[in-house]
Order: C-alpha cells, then sequence, then structure tokens
C-alpha cells in the first residue's frame, strides 16, 4: 500500500512539473514569410549543355541553415544546395531530353524563415550537328585554277590549285 502511494505521489508531481514547464515556457517564434526567386542561365539550351540554376531567397530573417534550396525539373529531383546568409543557392545541371522543363527551386525554410518556391522553364533543343566539310580544301577562291606562292625565308614554293 505504500508502494501504491509513493506512486501517485511522484506522478503528481511530474503532473505538476509539466503543466509549470508548459505554463511558464515561452511560446515558439513564428517564422517569417520568405520569398524566392529562380533564374536559368541559359534558358535555352542544347541537349547535354550546362545550364546553371540560381535561386534567390528574400527573408528579414538569415536564411541560410535549414535544409536549403531543392531543385527540381518537374516532379524529378535534382539536387538540394544550402542557402547562404545572403540567400544564394545555386546547381548546375544537364538535361538529356527535349523540350520546355519546368523547373522549381524549392526554399525549405530555417526556424527563422517559412518555406517558399518559385519555378521557371528550360527549352532544350537537339545539340546541333555540325556541317560537312566540302570535298576538297578552299583555299582562295572554290573551283578556280591559280598558282600561290609562298617565301619564307630562303625557302620558296609554288602549289597549283586547281
Amino acid at each position: 500500500m505504500r508502494l501504491l502511494q509513493e506512486r501517485k505521489m511522484w506522478k503528481t508531481v511530474t503532473f505538476a512539473a509539466v503543466a509549470t514547464v508548459v505554463a511558464f515556457a515561452s511560446p515558439a517564434a513564428a517564422a517569417v514569410p520568405s520569398s524566392t526567386t529562380v533564374q536559368a542561365t541559359p534558358s535555352s539550351a542544347s541537349v547535354g549543355q550546362s545550364v546553371v540554376l540560381s535561386a534567390t531567397v528574400s527573408c528579414t530573417a538569415d536564411p541560410s541553415g535549414g535544409l536549403g534550396v531543392t531543385f527540381f525539373d518537374g516532379s524529378d529531383l535534382l539536387n538540394t544546395v544550402p542557402v547562404d546568409a545572403g540567400g544564394q543557392a545555386s546547381y548546375t545541371t544537364t538535361f538529356s531530353t527535349t523540350g520546355t522543363h519546368t523547373i522549381t527551386a524549392a526554399y525549405n525554410g530555417n526556424t527563422d524563415c517559412g518555406a517558399s518556391n518559385a519555378e521557371t522553364t528550360v527549352t532544350v533543343s537537339e545539340t546541333p550537328v555540325p556541317p560537312t566539310p566540302p570535298g576538297r580544301l578552299c583555299l582562295l577562291a572554290c573551283g578556280g585554277l591559280g598558282l600561290v606562292n609562298f617565301t619564307v625565308g630562303d625557302i620558296h614554293n609554288e602549289i597549283n590549285i586547281d
């Protein structure tokens, strides 16, 4: 019986302590709103060409820390990168498919700044094929006949181009 009374007393003390902490604890500070912008450079690229994705997070508090900015191509996660104290985050990527890619920069927030996101697009086209070189080398004028004289130091040479 005595053991039961001691347990009741400790439960009462524990509940009283928890109630005191909850009653006198300061409420958690609410994170201030943030805003995010994102830019792709260049905004039109070829398959395999590097594109720099740059996000800027604006917040009245320091936006660094936390989980940084996550870049998405549509629903595909590209990467999560840290945000510096100036609110900057960047990631370089390439695209393997043609078309319009919707890029989202999602700032994940921290204890001081709330989460925010922004979108931009990147238009990706086929890699251009270099032109086929002509069948013969054209030095001066293609199709013409002529004699080219070269003099270098004491050496003189003549080449007939047809």
